[in-house]
């Protein structure tokens, strides 16, 4: 970890040294015309601050190497990540604009030295000064618009839970099952909620309100330990529904992202954590199924551990958990990861419903009545919402939580009521 902290600190610093200098001759342009020497020094003052104090912050995580298993240290390594987001995504627009018309002057002043033409020099460098003051304006005024969609995706977009309902038919569901209500949540990532217990709390008491026959959990109960459920499993088993509570595992909940001493520690942080699913009240299903009776009929609900495409792990077994469910006439499958639903589920199972999560939309993202685009859609085709093939459906939600930026833009967290009819 060290290796790498050390690799991520050099590209962060040269990468911030090159922004803002750059960045900084066009605040000075900017400024340039201030009457007040005292106002521009001040000015001068609170840019170079804001890059001073990351580094800063920077230094002293390298200090904490190696990380300890706290999850206020995570929780405050993500705010960074946050600041850093926050002031050099809108330098970056910036630099754009301000760089759009040096290019555009170097051409000119080439092509005069080439064409030996020195007329009027005074003028055109008057001229571009002019121009150049007036696309940094601009870009000053582009910058403004990342920024404010960033610190409202921190300060509130994290926290504005969104209910997604969706009724889906099926021919083969039993006539007992109309109208059966599944929610379903996802990567709760619960070590970066401390200090933020009431929004959880909300959250919580909104699920309730849905009324859910079952409450489907697909994975990405914390970060990377089970110490940060610390406090939460009394909030967190708060969650009712009628006919049972069930989760699995997601890539996170393993603690393949952190250096453990040992693999003994590895494994009891692991067993740990699968006694806290317990705790909250999820019977959390490890590549087996279970089956669900109401009004007399029965349903299969299979939940396998993560299965991912490379660098992610592949712990699921989807033959082993599938046992057992072959005499029933509807499926349902929890898998975090959407990526196994088209390698290993469509047109190679005959499982109606598959359910995941792990994508989290990027937690950014454009939503405005039919147009849907995320980044995260060049990674994963299917990344959030309803997908169907033939018969069978995924449904992808977009996770409860956050993860390394503390916050979500376009992209809320998602509470998914799923109403099941019978066709």
């Amino acid at each position: 970890m060290k290796e790498r902290f050390i690799m991520i600190f050099v590209f962060i610093f040269t990468f911030i040294l090159l922004v803002d200098l750059y960045s900084f001759k066009g605040i000075k342009l900017l400024v340039s015309t201030l009457g007040s020497n005292g106002l521009r020094y001040i000015i001068y003052l609170f840019y170079w601050m804001i890059p001073v104090l990351i580094i800063s912050f920077l230094l002293y995580f390298r200090t904490l190497l190696p990380f300890e298993r706290e999850p206020r240290i995570f929780k405050n390594f993500f705010l960074l990540a946050g600041l850093f987001i926050l002031f050099y995504i809108p330098k970056l627009v910036f630099i754009v604009f301000h760089l759009t018309d040096d290019v555009v002057y170097l051409g000119k002043w080439l092509i005069s030295k080439l064409t030996s033409n020195h007329s009027n020099d005074l003028v055109k460098n008057v001229q571009s000064i002019s121009r150049g003051k007036f696309m940094t304006q601009i870009g000053l005024v582009a910058a403004a618009i990342p920024f404010t969609s960033i610190l409202y995706g921190m300060a509130k977009g994290r926290f504005n839970f969104r209910i997604e309902n969706e009724k889906l038919s099926f021919q083969n569901l039993p006539a007992d099952f109309n109208g059966f209500k599944i929610v379903q949540i996802s990567d709760i990532h619960i070590g970066s909620f401390l200090g933020h217990e009431n929004q959880v709390k909300s959250a919580i008491d909104l699920v309730n309100e849905q009324n859910p026959d079952v409450i489907l959990f697909t994975g990405d109960l914390v970060n990377n330990f089970a110490e940060e459920l610390n406090g939460w499993i009394p909030i967190l088993s708060k969650l009712k529904a009628k006919y049972g509570k069930f989760s699995i595992l997601g890539n996170h909940d393993y603690g393949d992202y952190f250096d453990w001493k040992n693999e003994a520690e590895k494994a009891k942080n692991l067993n740990n954590l699968k006694q806290a699913h317990a705790d909250i009240g999820f019977r959390l299903l490890l590549n087996e199924s279970e089956e669900i009776q109401f009004n007399g009929s029965n349903i299969a609900l299979i939940g396998v551990e993560n299965w991912g495409l490379p660098p992610f792990p592949q712990y699921g077994n989807l033959s082993l958990a599938m046992n057992g469910s072959a005499d029933l006439p509807f499926k349902i499958l929890m898998s975090h990861d959407p990526s196994h639903w088209d390698a290993e589920v469509i047109h190679r199972t005959d499982i109606d419903l598959t359910l995941s999560g792990h994508t989290h939309g990027m937690q950014f993202g454009i939503e405005i009545g039919n147009i849907k685009w995320s980044p995260v859609k060049y990674k994963y085709p299917r990344w959030a919402g309803l997908y169907k093939e033939d018969n069978q459906y995924l449904y992808v939600n977009r996770g409860f939580g956050y993860i390394g930026f503390p916050g979500r833009i376009g992209m809320a967290p998602e509470i998914t009521v799923l109403e099941l009819k019978k066709a």
